[in-house]
């Protein structure tokens, strides 16, 4: 058994409310220096057997259709 992690983040160009809502928040609790956050999600997919080339391009598969929205969201696939 393998576990692939797949790390979903919006594309640069698109806004982030909620990464700005607690980068403005973060001086307030009294972290200082931070300029900006960009809030994402992360997924862990165990599947069966080796993580080879074949399984990670099923989790891509499963990824562009289910776990990320290509239009405005880039994603990431890496073994853990």
């Amino acid at each position: 058994m393998s576990r692939v992690v797949v790390d979903v983040m919006l594309k640069p160009e698109i806004l982030d409310p909620q990464g700005q809502a607690i980068a403005r928040k973060l001086p307030q609790l009294g972290y200082e220096g931070v300029t900006a956050v960009r809030q994402g999600k992360r997924f862990e997919v165990e599947i069966d057997g080796e993580a080879d080339e074949a399984a990670l391009e099923r989790v891509r598969k499963i990824a562009e259709t289910l776990l990320a929205n290509p239009v405005i969201e880039d994603f990431e696939v890496r073994v853990l």
